[in-house]
């Protein structure tokens, strides 16, 4: 089963109702901003990520936390929004546990490909735009025709705006006399987004693609709707004995309704069953 042919099973809608990891994400990330405004240098100097002192001194938790610092109200609010944007779609077609690997392999790829290409450098990094740009680049594979509208005006396809992103930040990031700092770290989160969707085996800590993965999700949800099936048939089976025993007339009224419901709900269950087997 392809990235594409994932789609027939999930649409993915922009935007939506909260799903777990992402208000989980959202409440950490306005909590963190919040002490970020109690102790406003303590914890950048600490908890932000800065290569040459991470190297030197070892400070391996930076990589991580300094995707939960942000410098100032629109930069936690711009990522917050795509963050919802993107990240309730991916969710909702990855599964929480899923998702929640991806965000963090791509927001802590992009600090650690910094890290490695300007090692010397002193300059604090914070921001969760490295997980942004891996979500934005994990959206336009698997939902490449989808219809996105940039600054909520204009309608690109997400494929394109997958590759006019990552075009701007490549350029900009050679760009003579610019610092290259937050350029690396966007186009680091899309890169390492790339890699471990499609060459999912390079990585040591996953065994199976995403492509394996979907398989066995979609393999588990056929699980569940045959033992929901199974649980239906029964119960129609215990009302059809009811039938046969003292007639139709002597079922109540909610009996009836619910032999009909259950038929009902039966017969859109084997549709389904046999989208899955198309």
């Amino acid at each position: 089963m392809s990235l594409y042919n994932y789609q027939r099973t999930y649409s993915g809608g922009i935007g939506g109702g909260l799903t777990p990891a992402v208000k989980g994400l959202l409440i950490a990330n306005a909590a963190v901003f919040v002490l970020q405004w109690l102790f406003p240098n303590t914890l950048v100097y600490i908890f932000g990520l800065a290569p040459h002192s991470m190297w030197a001194q070892r400070a391996l938790w930076q990589p991580l936390t300094y995707m939960f610092l942000h410098g100032g109200i629109m930069h936690l609010l711009f990522n917050m929004l795509v963050l919802w944007m993107f990240g309730t779609a991916l969710e909702s077609l990855w599964g929480t546990v899923f998702f929640l690997r991806y965000y963090f392999i791509t927001g802590i790829g992009a600090g650690l490909s910094n890290a490695i290409l300007t090692p010397n450098s002193a300059a604090i990094i914070i921001g969760a735009s490295g997980a942004m740009y891996g979500l934005l680049a994990a959206y336009g594979i698997l939902f490449p025709n989808n219809i996105i509208y940039f600054y909520f005006l204009l309608p690109i396809k997400a494929k394109y705006l997958v590759a006019i992103f990552g075009g701007f930040e490549f350029l900009a990031s050679l760009r003579p006399g610019a610092s290259p700092i937050a350029h690396l770290v966007h186009l680091g989160g899309m890169v390492v987004g790339v890699l471990y969707l499609t060459r999912g085996r390079l990585f040591r800590w996953t065994k199976h693609s995403l492509r394996d993965y979907q398989s066995r999700r979609q393999r588990e949800q056929h699980r569940r709707r045959s033992e929901n099936a199974e649980r239906l048939r029964r119960e129609v089976d215990d009302l059809l004995d009811k039938i046969n025993e003292v007639g139709m007339e002597n079922l109540t009224s909610w009996e009836r309704r619910r032999l009909q419901e259950l038929s009902l709900m039966l017969k859109q269950m084997e549709d389904k069953e046999r989208d899955f087997y198309i």
